[in-house]
């Protein structure tokens, strides 16, 4: 059965990516919960504020650009009575919560993951010499 007219522009792949986004940032921000639900210490703040900075520009700045709510940098010249500032402060908080959350989700999870601790040193074996019995 196909759909009405009225609700085609709704089933689009424009009109779904908010909503992906959004779905994205939360799966994000509980995994990174369920990862660290049960841990203390810097490795798991630190993995959390990622999440946390994450969630916010997949959850809420994407969405907004995607909604053509804030305006891109790239398309101020097209719009004579937009603001600069604004579009300028919004761009900061974009590559702000989408950068830092990358380092810090990644950093956290690295150190949570022991990569940045030193190697174990090789086990020794102690070789005992073989002596010959004597007669």
């Amino acid at each position: 059965m196909p759909l009405p007219p009225v609700l085609l522009p709704m089933a689009s792949i424009d009109a779904m990516r908010p909503v992906f986004l959004i779905v994205m940032g939360l799966s994000l921000l509980f995994v990174a919960w369920r990862l660290t639900r049960h841990t203390s210490g810097w490795s798991s703040r630190i993995l959390m504020l990622g999440a946390l900075l994450l969630a916010l520009g997949y959850s809420v700045t994407l969405p907004l650009y995607q909604a053509r709510v804030v305006l891109p940098i790239d398309l101020l010249r097209f719009y004579p009575n937009a603001d600069a500032g604004i579009a300028m402060g919004w761009h900061l908080v974009k590559l702000f919560s989408m950068n830092g959350g990358w380092l810090l989700f990644g950093l956290g999870l690295a150190i949570h993951a022991r990569v940045f601790e030193p190697a174990p040193a090789p086990r020794v074996v102690a070789v005992t010499p073989q002596t010959e019995p004597s007669l």
